[in-house]
């Protein structure tokens, strides 16, 4: 199936719309239930009655990527079919001084891939894809979380109301700028087929540290490039499925990244950190975060601290939450979900076309 093609489905393969079987008399009002589903006679599956439950119970979670899910193109659909969208870009481009919305509708790709560039593209084609959803749907009901992976977590905190996006466009260009320049030699790899325990033990003296625990099975690393040649070897030789090298340019979530933290936190202290309308579960701890005083010690922490991403949505799911929807390009969260809770339900925004297959997940709920 093509990107933007994807269903939003249970683990059954069900559509949320699809009708649900149910016992019900044919002359019962309940035959007919908000979300699209709909009553017939016979017995409900269990992913059918699942799904309907955790759509009663509105336990939503906002999902925002980080590096690695950027394309060319991203966010360009939205923007000319949603007037909220199109305003999101252009205040990029008002707040950072030059063309982010041509960059990120047309490329070219290699500029898009440089970190500080990377970064004010995602988080403004992320809200873009929010707001669209906003005005889609004429408002969205409240979600029980906000979660952003590594730059995410800047668009999380922006969904949240903590931040104004300009102050966070230009604190992620900030961000990539430090980031780009504190490591040129660094990398990443990504680490197929071992827990992130077994991973940590294998690489010990190698110079190369655990990044990001992103599903059971699937760990990334980063430090300098030659080293992760040599964890390379070690780790496919303790079973690694595949050690893949990913398209970052440095050492992300490493100590490496040490000498940004500072410099981060004095860009932050240059801007408001507004009352947090929703709760935010933060990389480095996975805790509920509830009050905006948290957030710029978190953020500076987190750009040199691993991302517990597995811990994080596991918090979300154990407080409530069981729908989870991914704001932004591509759908690399949601997928990263399922692996994680494999009966979550998911959905991702990144065009027209999963914006609409999303929109059932967000019904039942007070906006």
């Amino acid at each position: 199936m093509r990107r933007g093609e994807q269903r939003v489905e249970d683990r059954g393969g069900r559509d949320p719309v699809e009708p649900c079987p149910a016992v019900v008399p044919p002359d019962d009002p309940a035959r007919e239930v908000g979300h699209g589903a709909r009553f017939r006679h016979g017995i409900a599956s269990r992913g059918c009655l699942r799904r309907l439950i955790a759509l009663m119970e509105r336990g939503i979670a906002w999902l925002f990527p980080g590096q690695g899910s950027q394309a060319v193109g991203m966010g360009k659909e939205l923007a000319d079919r949603y007037a909220s969208a199109a305003r999101v870009f252009e205040e990029a481009n008002d707040a950072l001084g030059f063309d982010l919305r041509a960059l990120c509708f047309a490329g070219p790709q290699d500029e898009l891939d440089r970190t500080a560039n990377t970064q004010p593209a995602l988080l403004a084609a992320s809200i873009a894809a929010l707001r669209a959803a906003e005005e889609a749907r004429g408002g969205l009901p409240k979600p029980a979380f906000v979660l952003g992976h590594s730059l995410g977590e800047f668009t999380a905190a922006v969904a949240g109301g903590v931040l104004s996006l300009g102050d966070a466009l230009r604190l992620v260009r900030t961000r990539g700028e430090l980031m780009q320049a504190a490591d040129p030699s660094g990398g990443m790899a990504a680490v197929l087929g071992l827990d992130a325990e077994l991973v940590a033990r294998t690489i010990v003296g190698t110079g190369v540290v655990v990044a990001n625990e992103n599903a059971p099975g699937q760990v990334v690393v980063s430090g300098p490039r030659d080293d992760l040649l040599r964890a390379g070897d070690l780790l496919k030789a303790a079973g690694a499925k595949r050690v893949v090298a990913l398209r970052t340019s440095a050492a992300f979530h490493s100590p490496a990244m040490r000498s940004v933290a500072p410099r981060l936190r004095q860009a932050m202290d240059l801007v408001t950190f507004s009352a947090l309308r929703y709760r935010l579960i933060a990389n480095t701890d996975a805790k509920v975060h509830e009050h905006a005083r948290e957030l710029p010690a978190l953020l500076e922490k987190q750009v040199w601290s691993p991302v517990q991403w597995v811990a994080s949505v596991r918090r979300a799911h154990g407080e409530g939450a069981s729908v989870f929807i991914e704001f932004g390009p591509g759908n690399i969260l949601t997928g990263l979900v399922k692996r994680i809770l494999p009966d979550a339900i998911t959905g991702n925004v990144s065009d027209e076309g999963t914006l609409r297959q999303s929109l059932p997940l967000f019904e039942g709920g007070a906006t």
